[in-house]
């Protein structure tokens, strides 16, 4: 099947393509001014949308999770990517500053709880956030978990996911010397922070490559070039995360700080063949959340485009609508 039969099959499930109501750039400090959109119904029940990445930027399709009659949909591009400026700038730019961020576009907009939607960096990013401020997360709806492991970047960086495409791994590999190969994040790290900028485009190419290849359960192993400024945003963006390891305390700290969100509902949705983030993290914390329900997709990888995905991500959010007053959400039509 190629990519855009596959994209068809999974737009089918969504909403019709809405406009914003309202667009905005808000100043969130250290000289970071981020894009934020709202859309849908205005006096709806308010869902906070998290990109992936870091350093992903949101799209237009990302409104059409959500019945536009129902939810408050709001998107917003993280410090650094997609129209929030500075571009490509990892100053002032971790994942607790980004949880403030949030923080931040909920008092702007006079929100009092909400629903979190977020996939692979966005579910790591809507779990530290709901960890932080649990009484403001009404509903977690996750996709494609990351945790930001250590075990979980050494599968992906450290060539356990090389093992089922070996060709494209061996491409990933081949742009560093072979000295710096045991560690393509520090390497790469090297590289998209050079200061030259022609190299830059080059490593952000690559590495976002390497990613993009293995997204889909249907791909062909080709990861497309993506947009020069976009490659060097999201891979500087997500390196920097990376080698960091997400700033946080400890290894698997979303896990071991769980027990905050035991009274917080919440729907998992993951591929069984995701390949960039294995199912093991999204069973993991399923089983440790007490009101998670576990949605597994038979067949599916882990793109947010995946037909199954999609389908199973739009169920979700429409079951929500009988669940509202449960949840001490409501709408307005």
């Amino acid at each position: 099947m190629d990519k855009s039969s596959s994209q068809n099959r999974a737009y089918q499930h969504l909403y019709p393509l809405i406009d914003p109501f309202d667009q905005k750039m808000l100043n969130v400090g250290d000289g970071h001014r981020i894009y934020v959109e709202q859309c849908g119904n205005p006096q709806g029940v308010p869902v906070v949308v998290l990109h992936g990445g870091p350093g992903g930027g949101c799209s237009p399709t990302m409104r059409r999770y959500f019945d536009p009659a129902v939810y408050r949909i709001i998107l917003f591009d993280q410090r650094g990517c997609g129209r929030s400026r500075p571009h490509a700038s990892v100053t002032a730019n971790t994942t607790w500053h980004l949880v403030r961020d949030i923080e931040t576009i909920r008092e702007r907009l006079d929100i009092d709880r909400w629903i979190v939607f977020g996939g692979s960096w966005g579910a790591t990013l809507a779990l530290a956030y709901a960890e932080t401020h649990p009484d403001r997360a009404a509903f977690l709806a996750l996709r494609g978990v990351f945790l930001m492991t250590r075990s979980e970047l050494d599968w992906f960086y450290g060539g356990g996911a090389g093992h089922f495409w070996p060709d494209l791994w061996a491409d990933f590999l081949s742009l560093l010397p072979e000295a710096e190969r045991g560690d393509p994040i520090a390497g790469y790290n090297r590289r998209l922070f050079s200061g030259d900028l022609t190299t830059e485009i080059r490593f952000g190419r690559a590495w976002a490559a390497w990613e993009n290849a293995l997204a889909s359960i249907n791909s062909d192993g080709r990861g497309g070039e993506s947009p020069p400024e976009y490659a060097r945003a999201f891979s500087r963006l997500e390196n920097h995360y990376f080698i960091n390891g997400g700033f946080f305390e400890a290894d698997g700290q979303l896990l071991d700080n769980i027990g905050l969100l035991r009274n917080t509902p919440a729907a998992v949705v993951q591929g069984r063949y995701d390949m960039i983030c294995p199912p093991r993290a999204a069973y993991d914390l399923a089983s440790a959340m007490p009101m998670a329900r576990l949605h597994m997709v038979t067949r599916a990888g882990h793109a947010l485009s995946e037909p199954g995905i999609s389908a199973e991500l739009v169920r979700v959010m429409d079951g929500l609508r009988d669940d509202l007053g449960a949840l001490g959400l409501a709408t307005h039509a």
